[in-house]
């Protein structure tokens, strides 16, 4: 949950001096609520922040003071994110797509503040005793979804060793145990060959059924939807490989049949075991690298093909656009009155903008609110519609009775 901070309310003041008894309305406006903003970063690597603490609120405007003092403005929350994150309406609608460092996207805009009785003040009206209460901030909940940017994706079954060979081929550390799914979120590391730099991502597990959800595929394979290359990674001890390069080509492949058209190379791991050096003795496959992470064996051969790939290889396309999700815009929408068991309710974004407006407190705020509804036809809608006086009048959520 996001929310604005509330504009401060204008200052209903009048100038009190020696010698001016009668100085005229000097009341300062209220300053606008912060906003909250998203901001993509590679300072930040994952979303873990946002588990923490589900509700970000910015600061509030100031209210406005005499001598037509405007209140200090409140301050925005930045909140950073990681390079790729969506942000989602609860439907899921794209709010922002933050595909790049340092993109930003004001996700609730901070209310503006009220304004001071000072403008108030006509040729027939010398004296207001009302100015105007700030508006409320934009609250909304968003939904953040991160899909990773990276160059290649290492993708392959559980405990092929892909945590380890991102470890060797890069400085991430990554954890690295002798069981599937040791790796539960994407890891991404950086490498570097000949001046070039690509960031590679370890993609937990793949195992059959993935693409249907099974060991949670879905959250997995996602984040290989913006790379640009695959690299397969085969645990060259198992029973088959073979096979479990085929489930693993498949299982991408109903995930995106797009996504498994994308360069590819495979790389066999595990080769100090003696299984994995008596499956290179056999093997007459073209593009395969047997490599062990665990003995740099193979290794910068493999990163030169890799590096060599990803040169070569096409921008992924886009993938298809999301309905996006505008933020709320004020709307002069049409007036609606609609009769209900208890009264007569009023909609209409003027109308409930003037509510919010207005100091209902004050009795100078009040006739002006009065004659605002004459003027949007208010009162000739409700008549219109059957009213009587005495009944009960709602208009954004503030009850009324009815006198013509």
């Amino acid at each position: 949950m996001v929310r604005g901070g509330h504009g401060g309310k204008g200052s209903a003041s009048f100038r009190r001096e020696p010698f001016t008894p009668r100085g005229g309305p000097d009341g300062g406006d209220g300053g606008r609520g912060g906003s909250v903003i998203l901001e993509a970063s590679h300072d930040v690597s994952d979303l873990s922040l946002y588990k923490q603490r589900r509700q970000w609120h910015a600061e509030p405007g100031a209210n406005g003071a005499g001598v037509r003092k405007t209140g200090r403005g409140g301050s925005d929350i930045v909140l950073k994110v990681p390079v790729g994150t969506l942000a989602l309406d609860p439907d899921g609608s794209l709010i922002a797509d933050l595909d790049r460092p340092d993109a930003r996207v004001v996700i609730a805009r901070g209310g503006a503040g009220g304004r001071g009785n000072v403008h108030f003040k006509s040729s027939t009206r010398h004296a207001p005793d009302y100015a105007e209460p700030g508006l409320k901030g934009d609250e909304l909940e968003i939904l953040l979804d991160l899909k990773l940017i990276a160059d290649v994706g290492l993708v392959g079954p559980p405990n092929a060793g892909k945590s380890s060979l991102l470890r060797a081929l890069t400085a991430a550390r990554p954890k690295v145990a002798d069981y599937p799914f040791t790796t539960l979120d994407p890891e991404l590391g950086v490498a570097e060959v000949d001046g070039h730099r690509m960031v590679l991502a370890d993609i937990p597990g793949l195992i059959e059924g993935a693409a249907q959800g099974a060991g949670l595929g879905q959250r997995f394979l996602r984040h290989v939807e913006r790379t640009k290359a695959l690299v397969y990674v085969l645990d060259g001890s198992s029973a088959d490989p073979w096979k479990d390069l085929e489930t693993v080509r498949q299982e991408v492949a109903q995930f995106s049949a797009e996504l498994a058209k994308r360069p590819h190379l495979i790389a066999v791991n595990k080769v100090d075991l003696e299984p994995a050096r008596r499956l290179r003795s056999r093997s007459r496959r073209a593009g395969v690298h047997f490599v062990s992470a665990l003995a740099g064996e193979g290794l910068p051969t493999l990163m030169e093909a890799i590096a060599k790939l990803v040169t070569s290889a096409p921008e992924p396309p886009a993938p298809a656009p999301l309905r996006v999700t505008r933020l709320p815009v004020l709307r002069r929408a049409d007036l609606v009155v609609e009769r209900t068991p208890t009264g007569f309710v009023v909609r209409g974004e003027r109308v409930e903008s003037l509510v919010e407006r207005t100091d209902l407190e004050s009795e100078g705020g009040l006739a002006r609110f009065q004659a605002a509804l004459d003027r949007l036809g208010v009162n000739t809608a409700l008549e219109a519609a059957g009213v009587t006086p005495g009944e009960t009048v709602t208009i954004a959520g503030v009850e009324f009775e009815y006198q013509p």
